[in-house]
């Protein structure tokens, strides 16, 4: 057994390192971030939700600098009044999303200014952003909007710091000791912090302190 545990380590070892050569062939790195519509009291089930906020920053590979960020509200259409818990957790009006573009509209947007970005690779924290963009591309009946490669930056996080276990993106900033700016569960908010996290997540930097290591 001991044979096979070495043996199945190398493989992702190995795994691991033609990954992180591979993101190293793009000129950009994106991360995103989503909000949607949700409520306390499960009266919004899970395949119901529908994106109101796209936030998006756009980052340079070799230095990791921000260059260039986009952010739109989405007005939704199956519960098109925004639940108390909602504008509480997002901070995002009933104005706001009422006068926002449609989701169709919105990801004409969205690919309009990815265009600018050749060679750029799609980033997340999780797999919930690239799930919610699958769910309202059916609803809507338009293809998924991002023709970019995916990477689940918070799975990768753990990975290359070898912690045991996965840590939500408030909690891997505190780890890493960055601060958290701006409004957490405004998307555009997140992306930005998500982007402070890079160096660690690219192995450039390393954690001061290990907590729950893998052994």
């Amino acid at each position: 057994m001991l044979e096979d545990l070495l043996i199945k380590n190398r493989r992702l070892n190995h795994s691991y390192r033609e990954e992180m050569t591979h993101l190293d062939h793009y000129d950009y790195y994106m991360v995103l971030d989503l909000e949607a519509t949700c409520c306390d009291r499960k009266t919004i089930q899970r395949h119901e939700m529908e994106i109101i906020e796209i936030g998006a920053v756009m980052i340079t590979a070799p230095d990791l600098t921000i260059v260039d960020e986009f952010q739109t509200f989405i007005k939704p259409v199956r519960y098109p009044v925004l639940t108390e818990f909602c504008r509480s957790l997002t901070s995002i009006t009933q104005m706001q999303v009422d006068q926002a573009p449609a989701y169709k509209e919105a990801i004409v947007l969205l690919q309009h200014w990815l265009s600018h970005y050749p060679n750029a690779v799609f980033g997340s924290w999780g797999d919930y952003d690239r799930n919610q963009f699958k769910q309202d591309s059916k609803f809507h009946q338009v293809p998924f909007p991002i023709a970019l490669p995916h990477v689940n930056l918070k799975h990768r996080f753990s990975e290359v710091q070898g912690l045991s276990k996965r840590y939500g993106m408030a909690e891997a900033l505190q780890l890493a000791g960055i601060e958290l700016t701006g409004t957490h569960h405004r998307g555009i908010d997140d992306a930005k912090n998500i982007a402070k996290l890079l160096p660690l997540i690219l192995g450039r930097k390393a954690l001061a302190k290990k907590v729950g290591s893998a052994e």
